[in-house]
């Protein structure tokens, strides 16, 4: 459970997020934290995560006790990925505020390490990307499920036959009716994001992406 409540904030966005990988509540304090959360959820290599983990003490030079919060403790599938503790920061605060972040950074860096563990600093750089704009679009198909098991089936062994293709090229040779090809978009986007059809989410997904059917 997290450490700390978030609170309401009138000036940035905040809100608790729907993720079936959190523990606990998915909170965030900024869009840039609710970005980040929408791609820890889609990426597959992510077994869970936590938002407000641990609540980390130390003592500055003066003397006096310090207390830093980091924003998500994220473990993964792969045994050979250690956890990270991450924060979430745009570059415009991190360059003006540097001196007051940098003593919890150290000490998050200290902390991850005794644990095993790894700390992070992501931005808007590495969060606001097509990879983001891919996630938001298709989690949605991913969270509804499949609209017809027989649409499945159909898509798989027309992929599969076809070796390489479209998502245009896909539903056009499958269906000649347009009604009947929109029905087989919300489960193209299902394959899609549930990773069981293979494309570069690093670029715009359009209907014109190149897909492939991805054997197990």
């Amino acid at each position: 459970m997290p450490v700390r409540k978030i609170p309401k904030n009138y000036r940035n966005i905040t809100g608790v997020a729907p993720h079936s990988k959190a523990e606990g509540e998915a909170g965030y304090e900024s869009s840039l934290e609710r970005d980040f959360l929408i791609l820890l959820e889609f990426n597959p290599n992510v077994m869970c995560f936590e938002v407000q983990p641990v609540m980390i003490q130390w003592v500055d030079e003066s003397g006096k006790p310090r207390r830093y919060t980091p924003d998500v403790f994220v473990q993964y599938n792969h045994s050979n990925r250690c956890p990270i503790l991450y924060e979430v920061k745009y570059r415009s605060d991190l360059k003006k505020n540097w001196r007051d972040y940098r003593p919890k950074f150290k000490a998050a860096i200290h902390y991850a390490k005794e644990r095993g563990w790894r700390f992070k600093l992501v931005t808007e750089v590495e969060i606001q990307s097509a990879f983001l704009n891919n996630a938001k679009f298709l989690l949605p198909f991913v969270r509804r499920g499949p609209q017809q098991e027989e649409h499945m089936d159909i898509l798989a062994d027309t992929l599969e036959s076809l070796k390489v293709s479209t998502p245009e090229k896909l539903i056009k040779i499958i269906f000649r009716n347009e009604w009947h090809q929109a029905e087989l978009m919300p489960t193209l986007w299902y394959l899609i994001g549930t990773r069981q059809i293979d494309v570069d989410l690093s670029q715009p997904l359009t209907m014109k992406s190149e897909i492939r059917w991805k054997h197990s």
